[in-house]
């Protein structure tokens, strides 16, 4: 299991000062890279403005950044550690935006190239995806840091629909059981509501719940469901 990053981070994206360095070319959405500086130090962050999301016609307008808060907020509820550093910031140069911890990786080591042995780390995405309702989980949005290994996911602006949206390219462990250690902090589903208001509407967290609730009876990773698309294009 990942190891928590440090609060530092968290009180740098959330109170420092960001300048723009460049923006990144992939993608439909605006995104840019960033300097925060705070108490003397600078880190790297990634910023996405609501105003730079394309609308689409299954979620609504200027929600996708909210949907990257809230997929931090999941994984650090969960204690899985797997998604950087996210925060809303309402003063970013292009308005109000997420902000999320940059993390330097390899680009050309991701899912489909992963050892067999990396690929067992990944039941934590897995289920982090299930309860979050990822329609987008493409093999280079899973990685490991350049540091320590850390198990990092990322791009998650397309989650936490309230009707099932799930694409993925993660279907290893289909069928199989999902281990005590990651179903034990679905427990506490009743204390869950508060971390999510602020960024899902009611109905959005309600169905979080029920899909809390229905892997805690079915204990088991699923598998693709017929007559549905149950992978993103493109894969990776």
């Amino acid at each position: 299991m990942n190891t928590p990053v440090s609060s530092t981070i968290r009180s740098a994206l959330t109170h420092g000062d960001y300048e723009l360095r460049g923006q990144f070319m992939l993608g439909s959405n605006y995104t840019f890279l960033v300097d925060v500086h705070y108490e003397g130090e600078t880190y790297q962050a990634v910023y996405k403005p609501s105003k730079g999301e394309q609308p689409l016609w299954d979620f609504p307008n200027n929600t996708l950044a909210l949907r990257e808060v809230a997929a931090y907020q999941l994984s650090e509820t969960l204690g899985f550690h797997i998604v950087p550093v996210t925060v809303y910031r309402t003063d970013g140069p292009h308005g109000p935006g997420s902000l999320q911890q940059y993390v330097d990786y390899d680009i050309e080591y991701h899912y489909f190239n992963f050892t067999v042995e990396d690929k067992q780390k990944l039941r934590p995405v897995v289920l982090f995806d299930l309860l979050a309702n990822n329609a987008d989980r493409k093999g280079s949005h899973v990685f490991f840091d350049d540091k320590a290994h850390h198990l990092y996911a990322i791009d998650h602006g397309i989650c936490f629909h309230e009707e099932y949206k799930l694409r993925t390219v993660l279907w290893d462990f289909a069928g199989q059981a999902i281990p005590d250690e990651l179903l034990a902090p679905l427990s506490s589903t009743g204390n869950w509501s508060a971390h999510f208001e602020s960024y899902l509407s009611p109905s959005e967290i309600e169905a979080l719940m029920l899909r809390a609730e229905e892997l805690c009876e079915t204990k088991v990773f699923p598998s693709p469901l017929q007559g549905r698309r149950a992978y993103p294009y493109p894969p990776i």
